[in-house]
C-alpha cells in the first residue's frame, strides 16, 4: 500500500548555505531532519532521493543568460549575483539546482499517483525571478515544479504561500496564467521586503482573479492570521476547483523571527499547515506538494514548525505537547524548546463571518482582499 506521504531529501540539500553570517543557514534543514528523525516522523514517510541535476528543468523558468551567470560564480549586478542578500557561494548552481529537482520530483510523485502527498522541506525559494536572484533565492523551485505540472497536463493548480514575505517570484511568473491561482498571506509590503503583494495585484489580462494577496498588519498573531486564512483561502479554493495544491510553509511568521514582525507561534503555524492539508483532502483528492521556505529563528521555530509539516504530510500529525528529544535539545544547546508547542493549547480564532470590525486593521486587510478578487470568481466579498 502506498504511504500517504513522501519526503524528497538527501544530505546535499542541506548545502544551501550563504555563510555563517547569513540568515540562510544550512542548520535550518539539518536540524529539522534530525528532530523529525528522533521523533520517529521520518519512519512514517517514504524517503525518496532526488534525481540528478536537470538543467532543462531550470531552463523551463529561468533564462539562459541568467543560468550562465549563476554558473560563472562571479559578481554580476545585472542578475543580482554577489549582493549582501545573495552572496557568492561555491557550487551554487548545483546546490540550487538540486533543490529544484527535489521539489519537481515531489510534484512528479503526486501527479503520477505514486504518492498522495510529497514534501521537499529544503525547497520554497519563492522570490527568485526568471533572470534575477532575489531574497536569498537563486532558482525558483516552486515555479519550476508548477511549470512541470502544467506541462504534464494538470489543468488547475492552487499555490498557497504562508511565508511572512510575499511570494512575488511565483506570482510574477504565473501572473498571466489562469491555470495557476496564487494565494499569498504575508506581512504588509509597506513594512517588509519585497514591497509587493498588495490586494490590488490580482492577475494579468485574461487571468484577473488568479493572484490573491492578503497583506497582514505587522504584529498579527495566531488568531488574526487564522481569521484571515479562513476568511479568504477556503472559499477561493472551493470556487476555483484546483486539481492539486502546492504550498510554501515559510515559518518566518514566528514571533521570534529576526527578519519580520508577525507574531505567530509554532502552534499557529501548525494550524495553518493542517488547514492546507484538509483543503487538499477535501478539494483535490489529497493531492498536495509542500515545501519549506523562509524562517530564521533557528532555535525557537524552524525545526519544530517544519517537523510538524513533515508529520502532517505523513498523515500522522504530532501532538503539540510532545516533548522534544533530550539528545536533540542537548545538540541544539541552551534555550532549546522542551516541547513541540509554544502555547500548550490549540490556537483559536473568531470567524470573519461572525462579524466585521471596520475599525480593525486586520479586518480592513481581509475585506480589501475579498473585494479585490472574490467577484472575479463569482463570490460575494461582503462579510454580511
Amino acid at each position: 500500500m502506498t504511504r500517504p506521504g513522501h519526503l524528497v531529501h538527501s544530505p546535499e540539500l542541506c548545502d544551501y548555505d550563504f555563510g555563517p553570517a547569513h540568515p540562510m543557514a544550512p542548520g535550518r534543514v539539518r536540524n529539522t531532519i534530525e528532530l523529525a528523525r528522533q521523533l520517529g516522523v521520518l519512519d512514517k514517510l517514504r524517503l525518496v532521493e532526488p534525481g540528478p541535476l536537470d538543467e532543462a528543468l531550470i531552463a523551463s523558468v529561468h533564462t539562459a543568460d541568467y543560468i550562465a551567470a549563476v554558473k560563472a560564480q562571479r559578481p554580476d549586478p545585472r542578475f543580482g549575483i554577489g549582493t549582501a542578500d545573495n552572496p557568492l557561494m561555491p557550487g551554487i548552481h548545483e546546490v540550487a539546482g538540486r533543490v529544484v529537482r527535489a521539489t519537481t520530483d515531489a510534484a512528479r510523485l503526486v501527479w503520477s499517483g505514486e504518492a498522495t502527498r510529497a514534501v521537499n522541506i529544503s525547497g520554497g525559494l519563492h522570490h527568485a525571478l526568471p533572470s534575477c536572484t532575489s531574497g536569498f533565492c537563486v532558482y525558483n523551485d516552486l515555479a519550476v515544479a508548477i511549470r512541470w505540472l502544467l506541462e504534464a497536463g494538470v489543468p488547475r493548480i492552487a499555490y498557497v504561500d504562508t511565508d511572512v514575505h510575499h511570494g512575488d517570484g511565483v506570482q510574477r511568473i504565473f501572473y498571466d496564467d489562469p491555470r495557476v491561482l496564487t494565494i499569498s498571506l504575508h506581512e504588509t509590503p509597506l513594512a517588509l521586503f519585497p514591497g509587493t503583494g498588495f490586494p490590488t495585484e490580482t492577475g494579468g489580462p485574461g487571468a484577473v482573479g488568479s493572484a490573491v494577496n492578503v497583506a497582514l498588519p505587522s504584529g498579527t498573531g495566531d488568531a488574526g492570521w487564522l481569521r484571515a486564512f479562513h476568511a479568504v483561502v477556503p472559499e477561493l479554493l472551493e470556487a476555483y476547483g484546483p486539481t492539486l495544491i502546492v504550498s510554501q510553509h515559510g515559518c518566518d511568521t514566528h514571533v521570534t523571527d529576526p527578519l519580520a514582525d508577525l507574531a505567530l507561534t509554532v502552534d499557529g503555524q501548525r494550524a495553518g499547515a493542517l488547514a492546507v492539508a484538509a483543503l487538499a483532502d477535501r478539494l483535490c483528492e489529497g493531492r498536495w506538494v509542500a515545501t519549506g521556505g523562509g524562517g530564521y529563528s533557528l532555535l525557537s521555530a524552524v525545526p519544530r514548525t517544519w517537523t510538524h509539516v513533515l508529520a502532517i504530510v505523513a498523515g500522522e500529525p504530532l501532538d503539540p505537547g510532545t516533548p522534544t528529544p533530550p539528545a536533540w535539545r542537548e545538540a541544539m544547546g541552551p534555550g532549546a524548546p522542551e516541547t513541540m508547542s509554544d502555547l500548550g493549547v490549540e490556537p483559536g480564532f473568531r470567524s470573519f463571518s461572525d462579524g466585521y470590525d471596520p475599525a480593525s486593521p486586520l479586518d480592513q486587510a481581509i475585506l480589501a482582499t475579498r473585494r479585490a478578487v472574490f467577484p472575479e470568481l463569482g463570490l460575494d466579498p461582503e462579510p454580511y
